[in-house]
């Protein structure tokens, strides 16, 4: 399998610059640095290499080799189920839970990045081997790491997740009380029956409307997990005013049902509201809040 060095370097190089470009460590913190970190490259690695090996063990006529790509998928089966564990076990002690619908999607997202990689090493192997039977090694190699690299652009745009800015537009909103009801233009919130919590709310809080571009838009934020990641994503980038059983100053984004516009108040940190309609914005979409009525020709007809 020596001579077939410059294929399995060249693919694995390439399959791990594209985990890594996946790999981000931002204001959410998962993964963790530095222990999640580590974890989620070596997993890159062990799947850049499992992709790089299956070109030369065709070739080599070790095909049972290729077995271990069946074996690969399931073992990233179950790193997703481990993901999934480790946000559930943390999820209580999160101010602002995530909820159930987005710890799924990190969970399937981690497990596709592992797809990704192996893929990535997988088609840098193969051409290489293709280009491989008409030039040298040397500009085999330069050859395959250009085109993986447009593989890897590639296929980062094509798994890349939409946010809310895509399909909503976000503007602040007026918050007021009517009697012992929070109010987020003229939409009921919740009942705050404190005074002093009621204090807080017309000082120190803000508010948002996310209005939906079309009906398709119109489902996705009707899902309660859209929205609690929405709630999630501002208290985690705002910081929020509460603690531990303050149940008065928990975000809670509201449905208006006449339009099917969302609204929402905060009490945060940093009372910015235009920071908070970026951080609305971006909000990944979740594919678990994914619809699409109007692809189909009863919710076309229902939009007339």
């Amino acid at each position: 399998m020596f001579k077939y060095g410059h294929i399995i370097i060249t693919s694995i190089i390439l399959g791990l610059a594209s985990r890594i470009s996946l790999l981000r460590i931002d204001y959410r913190q998962y993964p963790s640095y530095p222990q999640g970190f580590f974890s989620h490259l070596a997993l890159g690695l062990i799947a850049s290499s499992l992709g790089s090996l299956a070109i030369p063990a065709i070739f080599e006529m070790e095909y049972s080799a290729v077995t271990f790509l069946a074996l690969a998928a399931q073992q990233f089966r179950d790193v997703r189920n481990l993901e999934r564990q480790s946000l559930d076990n943390i999820e209580p002690t999160e101010m602002v839970s995530r909820g159930t619908a987005y710890i799924e999607d990190i969970a399937k997202a981690f497990e596709a990045r592992n797809y990704v990689a192996m893929l990535t090493s997988l088609l840098v192997s193969t051409i290489i081997t293709i280009v491989n039977q008409v030039f040298d090694n040397r500009v085999s190699v330069v050859i395959g790491a250009v085109l993986g690299t447009i593989i890897v652009i590639y296929l980062n745009k094509v798994i890349a997740r939409q946010k809310i800015y895509e399909i909503a537009d976000v503007k602040p909103a007026k918050i007021s009380f009517e009697g012992p009801l929070l109010k987020v233009n003229d939409v009921i919130i919740m009942n705050v029956g404190l005074k002093a919590s009621q204090k807080i709310y017309m000082e120190k809080g803000i508010a948002v409307e996310i209005i939906p571009k079309n009906e398709n838009s119109i489902a996705i934020l009707s899902s309660a997990g859209q929205r609690q990641a929405i709630q999630h994503n501002a208290a985690t980038l705002l910081g929020i005013r509460k603690d531990l059983d303050e149940p008065d100053f928990t975000p809670i984004a509201r449905r208006n049902l006449e339009n099917g516009n969302v609204v929402m108040a905060i009490v945060a940190m940093e009372p910015d509201v235009d920071a908070l309609v970026k951080a609305v914005k971006d909000t990944i979409v979740l594919e678990s809040s994914k619809r699409k009525p109007l692809a189909s020709r009863i919710g076309r007809k229902a939009a007339d």
